[in-house]
């Protein structure tokens, strides 16, 4: 039986040749993460790559003005800390655990060294890369275009399919900033969706009880962003 925090879990991880995986797995760190906790600020230089297991993280920018609006979320199909191996060392994004759990921790200098090394580490991460972008322009464009109904639909179904489980816990207040909407909104966007028996939501727990609504609810953003993740998984096959 698979240890249930076996570094495995990750997709990225899973998907390396044995060699390759066998050369960084000595440097691999298990850590727990804590919900609101900052692994990076805006414009500071990266040390270490973050694979989640069982954790999501957060891409958020901040404007001068407080407000806040999140780019894109990374679970177990990814890796946080991309500029480390583009060549950019710092991002204008923050990075900030959305929902707790555990993760492993590479050495920057690691991924460095080994990225120039190994082809099939160079393949999978661009790969990976090239989603992960496709995510962040789709966000955008579903932030500017559709309503916050549709926004909080893709917003709980990129979670789900980050995480075993149909539950989210996160105040209304956080949702709004993660979307960079009004609380309003999106308290009368979940009031619809429970009120039509979607979502069950009580003091900050969301329970999706109909995935498939939820999805017919939703705008084409999800089904875009979930197509090009589907691409990379087909892709990404564990060499012999």
């Amino acid at each position: 039986m698979e240890n249930p925090r076996s570094p495995l879990q990750n997709r990225l991880l899973a998907a390396l040749s044995e060699s390759e995986f066998q050369r960084i797995e000595p440097h691999l760190k298990l850590v727990h993460l804590e919900l609101g906790q900052v692994l990076r600020k805006p414009g500071q230089q990266s040390t270490h790559l973050y694979f989640p297991v069982d954790s999501v993280i957060s891409l958020v920018y901040l404007l001068h003005d407080g407000h806040t609006g999140e780019i894109a979320v990374v679970g177990r199909e990814g890796v946080v800390g991309i500029s480390l191996f583009m060549g950019g060392g710092s991002t204008p994004s923050e990075a900030v655990v959305e929902l707790a759990g555990d993760a492993y921790r590479l050495p920057g200098k690691v991924m460095t060294e080994e990225f120039f090394r190994a082809r099939d580490l160079e393949h999978v991460l661009l790969l990976y890369t090239q989603a992960l972008l496709v995510q962040m322009g789709q966000t955008a464009i579903c932030n500017r275009h559709h309503r916050v109904e549709q926004q909080l639909c893709r917003w709980l179904l990129m979670l789900l399919d980050r995480q075993p489980s149909n539950e989210v816990n996160m105040t209304q207040e956080l949702i709004a900033q993660m979307l960079g909407v009004r609380r309003e909104g999106v308290t009368q966007a979940a009031r619809k969706l429970r009120e039509e028996n979607i979502i069950t939501y009580v003091r900050g727990r969301i329970v999706v009880q109909d995935r498939p609504a939820l999805e017919a609810r939703c705008c084409e953003c999800y089904e875009v962003v979930r197509r090009q993740y589907d691409h990379l998984y087909r892709n990404l096959q564990r060499p012999a």
